[in-house]
């Protein structure tokens, strides 16, 4: 049993509110906690969140599901929060450029108001921020007191500069209000409920392979990323929340294996039994050229690290979207 779920089995009456629950990686969060004795309140406004992600915690009687919008007035079952996990945001390109001020919104406004829950319950807040912060990083790999490379006026910048003022206030309110905050720095997640129009590449590729089309790979393929299966990420996010004495601390949380574009594509035409073909697009702006985490502080601190290979991470990847007859 990991030290993590211990620590939560033995607080099994205490009460998470988790944001962005209907999402892909806030469903699967909702699920371990729940599987651990919590009671769980989601809330979620569904603008890129499925209640489909929720069927499984929709049969649960500690499951309340709130659909509303974080950054607008709304009310929550008049319980006594323990933790406040605020991962509510668009994060694929496509949906926060889609939805660019309502990400920045939900970012600022949105992440003050759960700070302010935590404050009012003193409760424990864990920020979802993102790899995104760092921009298209000067150093390689990335660690947690790197500053980052980012475009302030690109058009990536209503999410990197969204998260990086969502991690200044929450920091802010330690400092000033004593709330016991922690910062998840989130690295390439996929696996199973990912949204397959949400343009991300993992989705992308695979969607394409089982179709027979080409995949399409932006730039010529040679710029890397890590892939981190989001059972191993959930994981890491529930050690950084329940694990005591972490007060103020900033974690990486991502698998630090490099791949490029181009062998990425490979694995999955390989495991959707096609041959791997390519079209070649345009870079998209400020798209970063190297990303990799480096994430020694997790694996001191936590005793986390990711435990999934990338080739298995896939398989069941690939085995939902032809489940899900994408």
């Amino acid at each position: 049993m990991s030290t993590a779920a211990s620590a939560s089995r033995a607080e099994n009456a205490s009460v998470s509110l988790v944001t962005g629950a209907a999402g892909f990686l806030g469903s699967h969060l909702v699920d371990r906690l729940l599987a651990e004795g919590q009671v769980v309140v989601g809330v979620d406004n569904l603008s890129t969140g499925r209640t489909e992600n929720l069927a499984g915690a929709m049969k649960s009687a500690n499951f309340t599901f709130v659909r509303a919008d974080i950054t607008q007035d709304f009310e929550l079952p008049d319980l006594s929060y323990a933790y406040v996990w605020h991962l509510a945001s668009p994060a694929s390109p496509k949906d926060y450029r889609r939805l660019s001020i309502e990400t920045m919104m939900v970012n600022a406004l949105g992440t003050k108001k759960m700070l302010d829950l935590a404050l009012a319950h003193n409760a424990r807040f864990l920020l979802a921020s993102t790899s995104e912060v760092y921009g298209d990083p000067e150093v390689h790999p990335q660690p947690e007191d790197y500053w980052g490379h980012v475009n302030p006026v690109g058009k990536r910048a209503c999410y990197d500069e969204g998260k990086r003022f969502a991690e200044a206030l929450t920091m802010e309110y330690y400092r000033r209000h004593n709330v016991d905050v922690r910062i998840a720095r989130i690295f390439n997640t996929y696996g199973p409920r990912m949204q397959a129009d949400d343009g991300r590449v993992v989705p992308n590729f695979i969607l394409q392979a089982l179709r027979g089309e080409p995949l399409t790979v932006y730039g010529n393929g040679t710029q890397t990323r890590s892939f981190c299966y989001v059972d191993d990420l959930v994981e890491g996010l529930v050690r950084a929340m329940i694990l005591p004495d972490l007060v103020g601390e900033v974690f990486n949380l991502g698998n630090p294996e490099e791949y490029s574009v181009r062998e990425l594509a490979q694995v999955i035409a390989d495991l959707c039994g096609v041959p791997l073909r390519v079209v070649h697009l345009p870079l998209p702006p400020d798209d970063p050229r190297r990303r990799r985490p480096d994430i020694a502080r997790a694996e001191r601190i936590l005793g986390w690290t990711p435990r999934t290979p990338l080739t298995e991470g896939l398989r069941r990847t690939v085995a939902h979207f032809r489940e899900a007859g994408s």
